[in-house]
């Protein structure tokens, strides 16, 4: 057993530049795991400026210096999220408001649905098991009241740190893109010269990463105004609110759509009841969903659904597991990582250092 530990440990880091590879990776998630807190404004700055990169370098060939363009994207971006500010954030408080407010009627509503089950189909289910379903939904939903409460509360200590967050993102990222050339050249400094391997890997993961953080934004606003239309058409209540929430659980793939069905379920099961409009919603919903993982995912993510659904629930149940909404955010280009870290260490390449050597 040893001697295949050594034969694989000699063929896989004989060559420096491997080394050096594995231990920038290690650095890096242990900089990640330990200051990953610290660091959340810088992370939040590079993902808006992998974004707006791709304006401003088609600026550029317009002949526009890049000092200008950055000023007119970010004034641009500014513009456009200060108006879904101040446009949104008022519905979407009320909507969220009042389903809080109406969340009680809703859960005693669904406590007298499920207790009248046995007496409809009492070949099927007894009062007993329903008493025990809605007993440990009744505690489900104290506990998470109190974890709200909880998170409200904190939050509130938080309320400086993010308005410290207001200025420094808009900064950083002005910066990153303003002097992208010269925040390269310094990194590229602080690396060792055996770095082949670290330049093929970041080579191969540039444009993925920028490809799929502009394709996660763009599947983000497609989905969610095309929910909000179907559920204005169909008159379904919180129409705004469940758009938003439909929009943001393509950050979870797979999982954050699941998760989104339960409030669109409950909602129109509570304004509907069990008629032709509950189902109608839920089909349309269904297809919304199928429509985005079989036509959109392909088209805005072409280098990303080579991944097989296994390894990226794998990678979100890991990286998130890890360094949470981050590593949920993520799971797709880290998955792609280590593909992209195994095509760097492959036989191939090994073989032919091996022959050089």
């Amino acid at each position: 057993m040893f001697e295949y530990v050594k034969i694989w440990y000699e063929r896989k880091f004989s060559d420096p530049h491997s080394v050096t590879l594995l231990f920038l990776l290690l650095a890096l998630m242990a900089m990640f795991y330990f200051f990953g807190a610290l660091i959340v404004p810088v992370l939040i700055a590079l993902v808006i400026a992998y974004l707006l990169d791709w304006p401003v370098a088609h600026l550029e060939r317009f002949g526009l210096h890049r000092f200008t363009a950055t000023i007119i994207v970010m004034l641009i971006f500014s513009g456009l999220m200060l108006t879904l500010v101040i446009g949104m954030g008022p519905i979407l408080w009320q909507q969220a408001s009042n389903l809080v407010q109406e969340s009680p009627h809703m859960i005693e509503q669904g406590k007298s649905f499920l207790l009248h089950l046995p007496e409809q189909y009492p070949s099927l289910i007894n009062a007993e098991q329903v008493q025990s379903v809605v007993s440990s939904v009744e505690a489900k939903a104290i506990e998470f009241g109190q974890v709200l409460l909880s998170v409200s509360l904190t939050s509130l200590k938080d309320v400086v740190a993010w308005l410290i967050y207001l200025i420094l993102v808009p900064l950083l990222v002005f910066f990153m893109l303003k002097d992208k050339l010269e925040l390269i050249r310094s990194a590229e400094k602080l690396v060792p010269k055996q770095r082949r391997l670290i330049l093929q890997v970041w080579h191969e993961m540039n444009q993925q990463i920028m490809n799929y953080i502009r394709g996660k934004v763009f599947e983000i606003l497609i989905v969610g105004s095309v929910s909000f239309i179907a559920f204005t058409i169909f008159d379904l209540r919180y129409a705004a609110l469940l758009g938003v929430l439909v929009g943001l659980s393509v950050l979870i793939p797979f999982v954050g759509a699941a998760l989104v069905t339960i409030p669109v379920a409950a909602v129109a099961l509570f304004q509907f009841g069990i008629e032709t409009q509950f189902w109608t919603i839920l089909i349309i919903y269904g297809i919304i969903q199928a429509l985005d993982g079989n036509v959109l995912v392909p088209l805005l993510f072409s280098e990303a659904v080579d991944l097989n659904p296994v390894f990226i629930i794998v990678a979100v149940l890991f990286f998130g597991g890890l360094w949470g909404f981050w590593g949920v955010f993520f799971a797709i280009p880290l998955a792609s990582l280590v593909k992209a870290l195994l095509n760097a260490w492959s036989t191939k390449q090994e073989e032919q250092l091996i022959e050089h050597s």
